[in-house]
């Protein structure tokens, strides 16, 4: 065990500031690294984010989301019964935080969901170097490598310009994968309007309000076949739906870092699959894991017992976490804007 954390049904916690980070059930004191819904659950007594994160919280859930919010800005300290903890940058989404905990035991970082490529929707990775290292592992195999976001919306861009006469729909989680798909289109030069599924609008606008350059954005509303020819954002489950339908014979795309495997892939039912993850890949959890020079990893979410297999085999003591309750960040997105129309 760590000098920090311990773990308890509700995940892990750290006994000397009685606080929970992304318990899967309602807690009094909750540290949340991310607005994904299988880290940021409502119904705590206080819950300590970023203010993006806390604001994301806030439109998913209501403004009543828990008893009491804080708001701590990346690299800002407080300090709770001796213990420092302050946030900075995951590189997963808008306001997405790695939790460092800085005390007499040493210091321990909690990585929440992360990765390394580059996004210009949200800050950049920070490495910090720590004691004990809790990291996840969603994509946590050898066959895991992401190749670049640029890279696979070029075959988007392609298949617009070989059928420029059909819609392609392209699934994308509403928060985070949404606004990055949009953010590398313009990066790669395509500025005309994106039309969004409604499940969409509400982050896509909160993004722009922080400042976050996406180009013009509508939503599709009731529109169909006389949006031939352009690209339209919907949640994953949408693409199967009825929804899809009014668009006619449409070009089908998923962006997703599970599109490596064939047989997701073909479950997406996407004829067009991208490869894009907001997690980081084989490599990059890997390097992460060297670069913090922590001697103790903790391993969650994901193929734990490979990463662990490979930490110990390169010198590192490390332990799977088996804890229940949460997902791929994305699959989480799926279910919860499966209900949702637009």
């Amino acid at each position: 065990m760590s000098d920090l954390l311990t773990l308890t049904p509700e995940g892990l916690y750290c006994p000397a500031i009685k606080a929970h980070i992304d318990p899967i059930r309602p807690v009094e004191r909750a540290i949340i690294t991310h607005g994904h819904a299988d880290h940021a659950r409502s119904g705590h007594g206080s819950v300590l984010a970023t203010p993006q994160t806390l604001d994301i919280m806030g439109l998913r859930y209501g403004t009543d989301f828990c008893g009491q919010p804080q708001s701590l800005n990346y690299g800002e300290q407080i300090d709770l019964s001796g213990i420092e903890i302050s946030l900075h940058p995951a590189g997963h989404v808008l306001g997405s935080a790695q939790v460092l905990l800085s005390g007499e035991g040493g210091r321990t970082v909690v990585s929440g969901d992360y990765k390394r490529q580059s996004d210009p929707t949200c800050s950049a990775f920070e490495l910090i170097t720590c004691d004990t290292f809790v990291t996840e592992a969603t994509f946590g195999l050898p066959v895991f490598r992401h190749p670049p976001a640029l890279k696979e919306l070029q075959k988007l861009l392609t298949s617009l310009r070989l059928f420029p006469d059909k819609t392609h729909l392209v699934g994308a989680y509403a928060l985070g994968k949404a606004q990055r798909v949009i953010g590398e289109l313009r990066a790669a030069g395509y500025d005309r309007t994106i039309y969004l599924h409604g499940a969409l609008v509400a982050l896509t606008t909160y993004y722009e309000e922080q400042g976050i350059m996406l180009g013009p954005v509508e939503p599709a509303a009731k529109r169909g076949k006389e949006l031939a020819g352009e690209i339209v954002l919907c949640p994953p489950g949408q693409l199967a739906d009825r929804w899809a339908r009014r668009f006619g014979d449409a070009v089908t795309v998923m962006a997703s870092g599970w599109m490596r495997v064939r047989a997701r892939a073909r479950q997406s039912g996407a004829e067009l699959p991208l490869i894009m993850s907001d997690h980081a890949d084989w490599d990059d959890l890997c390097k992460t894991i060297i670069e913090t020079q922590a001697s103790q990893i903790w391993v969650t979410h994901g193929a734990e017992e490979a990463l662990v297999h490979w930490c110990e085999t390169n010198g590192r003591k490390a332990r799977p976490l088996n804890m229940i309750g949460y997902d791929d960040g994305e699959e989480a997105e799926a279910s919860e804007t499966a209900v949702e129309t637009g």
